[in-house]
Formats: structure tokens, C-alpha cells, sequence
């Protein structure tokens, strides 16, 4: 077995591992190590070539593939190294080895100080969801399909439907239709947007694209190649309502339904997982129950921005730095609980007592207006916010000073009278 050693290893090389690279190296981390399974790093970025990332973070629009290429540049020249076309089959997380296979050494062991889990996540499938109906050709996942037409030059279909408006969804929605090709419809369970609602705007409504809300694609139909899919309204307990069932003729379904964190290898190393996210659970170092183990990006939590990725994998590189070099001190942990109105918190778990602020990330349960953000610690409001909108498909955030946390801290989006 080829033996390989490193201060910091990296699992994944797409943005957000990239950006824990980066912020490892100018911690003064030594040897840092980039697996990837892929050809080559960029991660699902390298499919995105549509502009809106680095709005936040650099101030800037651009493409996905010229924003993982800043870190992807950064990251070389800092010394960072890539181990590329490795899957990993293993992470033992007590020992700190990686088992992986790699093409050009075959079996590899890395051992590593500390590791990051940057794994990403993936698309909920047909499978997911039980759509009853025949299996034809011409049924994707949105970012498959994203990947067959930016990145191989492969168009999918010319009449199409899309079942979920999330932010994948949406985006190949647009470009579907600068391609050529007619979306009939975007269609949505849900009564409100699934995601961001700039992506709407640009996507949807800017090409005149009907988004049916409230709905849900009851039959797909077709022998060799998908011919059509009946949508019907679904009523107060998402059970679709029979007489409203309308057919609709397409060669081609799209499904953007929603994703899931990629952590096949977090379970089997033992590390706590969260019941809500499906990512492991962290505390505001992005280090999670193993002390040797940091995680970060979409494999912790699904993020609707990119930038927001980048803020949690800085943390995380930076802190896997500090837990090779023994500069991590443990300490007590308080959670942090959801309250009014919100679906899940990250990070899960607080160590308190340290001087700053942190930056606590969730998403709320059912859209509202008007709304103010409190955090409690003993009933106390340590920090409050207002917010003029908040929406399930768009992350909210709010900063809590450390210094004043002795227990768990509670937030609750309230309606403002």
C-alpha cells in the first residue's frame, strides 16, 4: 500500500475544500493535502458557468469556474498538494487514516494530523421521491443535466418540464431555453419558492417560464422515450387533488428536488450526525464530535450560496491548522437550540467564554414578513436582529458575542406586531 503523510488532509477538492486549503496554508499549516476524486479541482463549479457567485465574498459577479479558479490558484501557489482521481473508501478517524484508491499508486493510506471533510452533496433521485409511471429515457437530475450540456457539449431534450424550484432547477430553466430548447413549466410542491428569489427573477420570470406552486407531477408517461407528465394541485397535506390533474406533452423531466450531503464516510467513522441536515454536527470551529475531524460546505449543511461556503471552510481550515499544530484547547460546549419559526442550526454546538462573535446560520420553517431574529441564552437577548422578509429557501444568519453564553442559546424568528 502507497503510504502518504500530511499536517492537514482535505477530502474533496471542490470549493469549499479548496477554501479550508487555503485558509490551512496561511495558518502556517505545513503539508496540506487535497484529495479528489475527480480529473481535476473546481468541484460542481466547474459545471456552473453562469455568473452570480462571489457577490458577498469578493464584492464581484462571476462565473463558477472563476471562482473556484481564485481558490483553486491560491491554494497552489500557497503549497497546498492535490491527489487527484482518489476515491476514498475509508476515513478512521481515531487514527487519522485515509484508505483510498488512487490510479496511479492503487491503494493508498494517508495519515494526517487533522482532516477536513469537504465531500459536497448530491441530488435526490426519481427514487426519492416514488413518481408512479413507466421508466423512459429523458428523466434527470438538474445538475446532471447541467453537466451533459456546459461541460460535454450534450443537449438533454427540447420540450421540457421541472419538478422543484430549487436553485439548480431554476438555473437550468434559463438555460435550457437559451439553448433552444421550451420549458412548459417549473413545477413546485411547496406553496412558496424552493430557492433563492433572485434566481426567479432571473431565470423564470425573465423568460416568461409558468411556475406552477402547490403542484406535483403525479405520472410520468412514455415507453423508450418520456412523451408527457400529468401535474396536478396538491392540497393542504401535499396529497395531489385528483380532478385538477392536467397532462402536459414533453420529451424531457428535469428534477431539482432537493440535495443531500454526501456523508457515507462520516457515518462509518462514527462521527455524530444531525437528524435535520443529514451533515455532521459542529460547533464554530466547523469541528465535529471527533476532535481531529473538521467538516465544512454542503456536506455539513445545504447552502444556497457559495460565499457562505467559503466562510465556513475558511473556519475550518483554519482551525484543522490550530488542531495539527496542538493550539486547539477543548472546553465545555453549550448547544444551540431551535426555536419559533426555525428548522435547523449551524453550528449545532457552541464552545463559550471566547472574546469576538459567532456566526450562527439556519433556515427557517415557513416563509414570513416582517419578523425579528432573537438569540436567548437564560432567557436573555444577547442578540437581535430584523428581518423584512425571510423564506425556507434563502439562509438567514445572526452573530452571538461569545463572552455572554453559560448555557444553551436559543433563536426564534418572531412576527413584529
Amino acid at each position: 500500500m502507497y503510504e502518504m503523510k500530511c499536517d492537514v488532509a482535505i477530502i474533496g477538492g471542490g470549493p469549499a475544500g479548496l477554501s479550508a486549503a487555503v485558509a490551512a496554508k496561511k495558518e502556517g499549516a505545513g503539508n496540506v493535502l487535497i484529495i479528489e476524486r475527480d480529473e481535476s479541482i473546481g468541484g460542481i463549479l466547474q459545471q456552473c458557468i453562469h455568473p452570480g457567485f462571489g457577490l458577498s465574498y469578493f464584492n464581484q459577479e462571476l462565473t463558477g469556474p472563476e471562482y473556484a479558479g481564485r481558490f483553486a490558484k491560491e491554494a497552489l501557489e500557497l503549497g497546498a498538494e492535490v491527489l487527484l482521481k482518489s476515491m476514498v473508501l475509508e476515513v478512521c478517524a481515531q487514527t487519522g487514516e485515509i484508505i483510498c484508491i488512487n490510479t496511479e499508486y492503487g491503494m493508498t493510506r494517508v495519515t494526517a494530523k487533522s482532516i477536513v471533510l469537504a465531500m459536497g452533496c448530491r441530488e435526490r433521485t426519481r427514487a426519492n421521491i416514488q413518481i408512479p409511471g413507466t421508466r423512459p429515457a429523458g428523466i434527470y437530475t438538474a445538475g446532471s443535466a447541467q453537466r451533459l450540456v456546459n461541460r460535454q457539449n450534450t443537449m438533454v431534450g427540447r420540450n421540457v418540464v421541472i419538478l422543484g424550484s430549487g436553485d439548480i432547477g431554476m438555473i437550468m430553466a434559463r438555460r435550457m431555453s437559451l439553448e433552444g430548447a421550451k420549458v412548459l413549466a417549473v413545477v413546485e410542491i411547496m406553496d412558496y419558492l424552493a430557492g433563492l428569489t433572485r434566481n426567479k427573477v432571473q431565470c423564470l420570470d425573465d423568460f416568461n417560464i409558468p411556475l406552477k406552486l402547490s403542484h406535483t407531477i403525479t405520472r410520468i408517461m412514455g415507453n423508450e422515450r418520456v412523451e408527457g407528465v400529468y401535474v396536478a394541485r396538491v392540497d393542504k397535506d401535499r396529497k395531489p387533488i385528483k380532478e385538477t390533474e392536467e397532462y402536459i406533452a414533453c420529451d424531457t423531466l428535469l428534477l431539482s428536488v432537493g440535495l443531500i450531503p454526501e456523508n457515507e464516510l462520516t457515518r462509518k467513522a462514527d462521527i455524530t450526525i444531525s437528524g435535520i441536515t443529514s451533515g455532521p454536527e459542529v460547533n464554530q470551529y466547523m469541528q465535529t464530535s471527533v476532535p481531529s475531524v473538521f467538516a465544512c460546505g454542503n456536506v455539513v449543511h445545504v447552502n444556497d450560496l457559495v460565499d457562505n461556503v467559503t466562510v465556513e471552510s475558511m473556519l475550518a481550515g483554519t482551525y484543522a491548522a490550530k488542531y495539527a499544530a496542538g493550539e486547539l484547547e477543548q472546553k465545555k460546549e453549550v448547544r444551540t437550540v431551535t426555536g419559533a419559526n426555525v428548522r435547523y442550526i449551524c453550528p449545532q454546538r457552541l464552545m463559550p467564554g471566547e472574546d469576538g462573535k459567532a456566526k450562527l446560520f439556519f433556515r427557517v420553517l415557513a416563509p414570513d414578513m416582517d419578523v425579528r431574529i432573537e438569540a436567548k441564552c437564560n432567557g436573555k437577548v444577547i442578540a437581535s436582529k430584523k428581518e423584512r422578509r425571510v423564506n425556507p429557501g434563502e439562509m438567514c444568519s445572526i452573530q452571538v458575542p461569545m463572552s455572554e453564553l453559560d448555557s444553551d442559546i436559543m433563536v426564534d424568528v418572531i412576527k413584529e406586531a
